[in-house]
């Protein structure tokens, strides 16, 4: 949705079509909460499949331009008919389409101005066919615009989405028209919209250089911190969202970090690396990485412990950092470090896909509803 949103500036007070994945399974070529819109104009911004089916996406658009009433289609490999429309990669997808006009753009100009700003904004919206579809829910933390029709489906509805926000989880979420649990009368899909993960790069080394553009190229809020002002500068580092001079287990101390935050500690360095990554193992990071070589982290697991860092702490640690890819230049290094990260987010093998069997796409998908129309 970020896509699309960043175009809402466009809108010229005419109805437009917004269509979402709201479910996927086996290998679906975008994920969940992939956004396309298509304006009265006919142009098209986002993707729902990468180009499998946006030609029929775009025709239900502009039908639902016409008529005002949301749809929901499902896309997959048919048997009977291997010309129609569906996704070569043998997945299957559903894809919400509803209309925006100016009774509902003010929910969609608040999950604009709640991403810009930073806050976390949840989309709920009802994707049951009947006469609820397309209602919707703006869920943030402190405040909840709509309705879905019944205060106390609302009420269910709003305590997932701060759940998911949390999480950063996207998904369809089941409920009994009143909110009941354990029910399945009206299926909800609920888009959490996270600011970006949060990645603190420790040395301004050109190595760091390199991790710092990977890490802004997937989508984190990269910082850059090092006690050295001559070092870390903005000329070193054009990519970094922020540059910090200070030490840096003092800095790290200040700031926020989740689950979703990567740690890189490249200072290889006992006077940085031994406070920072003390205090690094001991938060909730996903991902504590630390470059050296294996003389270094020896060293450096002796003074971790020493320091009074547990076994179960330092089995967090990442070190050395990165995946064995070979790589010896800054970038090649940088990518080891990514893929590395993107695989322990993921729970991922890290083996190469040729050696593996089943769903390429291994992650929890949100189950296709089989009460959803079918095209």
């Amino acid at each position: 949705m970020r896509d699309v949103l960043a175009h809402v500036g466009r809108w010229s007070g005419e109805r437009f079509a917004l269509a979402t994945v709201i479910s996927t399974f086996r290998s679906a070529p975008r994920p969940p909460g992939a956004t396309m819109a298509v304006f009265a104009d006919g142009v098209v911004v986002g993707s729902v499949s990468g180009g499998c089916v946006e030609s029929d996406v775009y025709e239900v658009a502009l039908e639902v331009i016409r008529t005002g009433v949301p749809a929901v289609r499902r896309y997959g490999v048919s048997d009977e008919d291997v010309f129609a429309i569906g996704l070569t990669c043998g997945g299957v997808i559903e894809v919400l389409v509803e209309p925006v006009d100016p009774v509902t753009y003010a929910e969609f100009a608040s999950v604009a101005a709640g991403i810009e700003a930073g806050r976390p904004v949840a989309v709920a919206t009802v994707v049951t066919a009947g006469e609820t579809l397309g209602r919707r829910l703006v869920v943030e933390p402190d405040r909840v615009l709509g309705s879905l029709g019944d205060a106390g489906l609302d009420a269910a509805v709003v305590e997932d989405a701060v759940a998911m926000l949390d999480s950063g989880t996207t998904a369809i979420r089941r409920y009994g028209e009143r909110g009941e649990c354990r029910r399945t009368d009206v299926a909800v899909f609920v888009q959490a919209l996270t600011p970006p993960p949060r990645m603190y790069v420790f040395g301004a080394i050109d190595f760091a250089a390199a991790v710092a553009r990977v890490g802004k190229f997937l989508g984190y809020h990269v910082t850059v911190c090092d006690a050295r002002a001559v070092f870390a500068t903005r000329a070193r580092f054009p990519e970094a969202d922020e540059i910090v001079v200070d030490w840096p287990h003092r800095f790290l101390a200040g700031v926020e970090v989740d689950r979703r935050t990567a740690l890189c500690v490249l200072t290889h360095d006992p006077k940085f690396d031994v406070p920072l990554l003390r205090l690094a193992l001991r938060t909730d990071a996903g991902y504590v990485g630390a470059m050296g070589s294996r003389r270094t982290h020896d060293d450096r697991v002796a003074r971790l412990r020493e320091a009074g860092v547990t076994e179960d702490e330092l089995a967090r640690l990442s070190s050395p950092t990165g995946l064995d890819l070979g790589a010896s230049t800054p970038e090649e290094t940088a990518i080891s470090i990514a893929a590395e990260i993107i695989a322990t987010r993921n729970a991922a093998s890290a083996r190469p896909l040729s050696t593996t069997a089943g769903r390429i796409h291994g992650g929890a998908a949100a189950a296709v509803d089989p009460g959803l129309t079918v095209r």
